[in-house]
């Protein structure tokens, strides 16, 4: 379990300005993500030819509701992957896969327009402090 995911447990009211949503919305979330991607995973599977027995492998370093804070801190705060990595203890890289995927995830969950909107509001606001318009 990760730091922040305890810290929100102890203070569910600090989950707003920590990820962007309220501790309810947050629960509700990460069981939606969580049920879409094992039905991802089940038909994956059904799909692969298997050369090694199912259940092999390395296991995930990070659950699965922390990959899902992981990528929800980064859309709401954009800090740099290597800055990720070392809040959730992975490596620069693992962060980047593991927000690139359940950005996916989430697009699929959300309407667009929530996910876009969050990236805007964030380009804007980048921008604006170079002073370059955007149109």
């Amino acid at each position: 379990m990760s730091q922040l995911r305890e810290y929100i447990e102890k203070h569910p009211s600090e989950a707003q300005r920590l990820v962007g949503v309220d501790e309810e919305q947050l629960r509700s979330l990460i069981s939606q993500a969580e049920r879409l991607h094992n039905q991802k995973e089940l038909v994956r599977e059904q799909k692969k030819t298997r050369i090694i027995k199912a259940g092999g492998g390395r296991r995930a370093k990070l659950s699965l509701s922390d990959q899902i804070l992981l990528t929800l801190v980064y859309l709401h705060h954009l800090p740099t992957f290597q800055m990720l990595g070392v809040q959730f203890e992975v490596s620069e890289s693992a962060a980047n896969y593991i927000f690139h995927y359940w950005l996916g995830i989430l697009r699929e969950l959300l309407p667009a327009s929530l996910v876009e909107q969050v990236k805007k509001k964030r380009v804007r606001v980048v921008m604006g402090s170079r002073n370059i318009k955007q149109i």
